[in-house]
């Protein structure tokens, strides 16, 4: 696909482990300049369509006409986002050049399970997705890094030195969603990007809340409000942090098929106060992500934490990042230009250039693959 203009128009579809919705960017790309946020439009997710993925996540066996079902249902919701998001731009179709479609992860296994391959499954149609939209669609980004030995996540370290590698300062970004990922800019250009996942942010917070305290205009624990209330339970807190991932070295990738409801259960006696449960969530996420940055950084000056993602609007989960990191400034990405819901989805329009283009979109220094790849298939319109 040539195109004349150096400037290009990107759509980057995300919908995360939080399941809250789709999350469309529209992305300006120009050779030679980070690239530049133009419009966003969230699109929520349906109840039933949000419960049917759930499902599947943490299903043994799935029909596939339950697959095709909520794949439909899910491509046709991310058509809807594309098109509310071109119209509050005020932007024609024609002039967007290809969306960059992340899909969304049912199970990501990087390390096989129970001897088997290795593998990353995302639930996105493609070719539905260029039908609906009229546009060339990238997708599948995951795999090609996987066929290359790499952990297929996460992939927007890549993005973050697009982003925020400016002047070799030193950064770090924390993106805090449904799972917790850290990336490490350092000032030497010649030195290695690093990142991996920390372990749940949001995830097990969100379902705990869902259990106890959820309605239906209330989904989230809003500021970090309840779990505020609670005391952290100390003994629960060093079960679940002898959790074996989190002392694994990087390259490192989960998400819900390790950190989910039924994992946190095996911890619990059915004495604890839901309230506390809370609190002690939120607690494991900042000793999680705190220790993470630690190992990365031992003994390092004083450090600015570039936070995104859900999480970073959890004034109580930010408050207790902000304990167990003395040494970091906490700082919104938006000073760069991106608000901190949409890094992400910022990641796979920048991917979906990336294909076209011919470059490569993984860091093997993050991922641990054998090199960089060209990353995604191309869905014409």
């Amino acid at each position: 696909m040539n195109n004349a203009n150096p400037t290009s128009l990107y759509v980057g579809l995300m919908s995360g482990t939080s399941l809250d919705g789709i999350d469309a960017a529209l992305v300006e790309i120009t050779p030679e300049a980070p690239p530049r946020l133009i419009a966003t439009h969230a699109e929520p997710m349906p109840v039933a369509l949000r419960q049917a993925l759930l499902t599947l996540c943490h299903a043994e066996h799935a029909r596939f006409a339950e697959l095709a079902h909520a794949e439909a249902t899910f491509c046709a919701l991310q058509a809807r986002a594309v098109t509310a998001l071109l119209k509050e731009a005020g932007v024609a179709p024609e002039e967007v050049r290809a969306i960059g479609s992340h899909g969304q992860t049912i199970e990501h296994a990087p390390e096989g399970h129970a001897g088997g391959p290795a593998y990353t499954l995302q639930l996105d149609n493609p070719s539905l997705l260029a039908e609906l939209t009229g546009l060339a669609v990238v997708a599948d980004f995951r795999r090609r890094d996987l066929a290359a030995g790499g952990q297929a996540a996460p992939l927007a370290p890549a993005f973050h030195q697009a982003l925020f590698d400016g002047e070799h300062a030193e950064r770090l970004i924390l993106n805090l969603g449904g799972i917790a990922n850290v990336t490490w800019l350092p000032a030497d250009p010649a030195a290695p990007v690093l990142g991996f996942d920390t372990g749940p942010a949001n995830v097990l917070m969100d379902a705990w809340f869902a259990r106890h305290v959820a309605t239906s205009t209330a989904r989230f624990d809003e500021d970090g409000a309840w779990a505020k209330r609670g005391r952290v339970d100390e003994t629960l807190l060093t079960h679940l942090l002898e959790e074996p991932f989190f002392a694994l070295a990087p390259p490192r990738s989960t998400g819900r098929e390790l950190f989910h409801e039924a994992w946190l259960d095996a911890h619990l006696s059915g004495e604890e106060r839901a309230v506390d449960v809370q609190a002690t969530l939120a607690e494991l996420t900042a000793v999680s992500v705190a220790r993470a940055i630690d190992a990365l950084l031992p003994d390092a000056p004083p450090i600015t934490l570039i936070t995104g993602g859900g999480g970073a609007h959890n004034a109580h989960l930010m408050s207790r990042l902000a304990h167990h990191l003395p040494n970091a400034t906490l700082t919104s990405p938006a000073a760069f230009g991106w608000p901190e819901d949409w890094i992400e989805a910022g990641a796979f329009a920048w991917l979906a250039h990336r294909r076209l283009e011919g470059l490569p979109g993984n860091l093997p220094s993050v991922t641990g693959a054998r090199g960089p790849r060209v990353l995604g298939g191309l869905f014409a319109a």
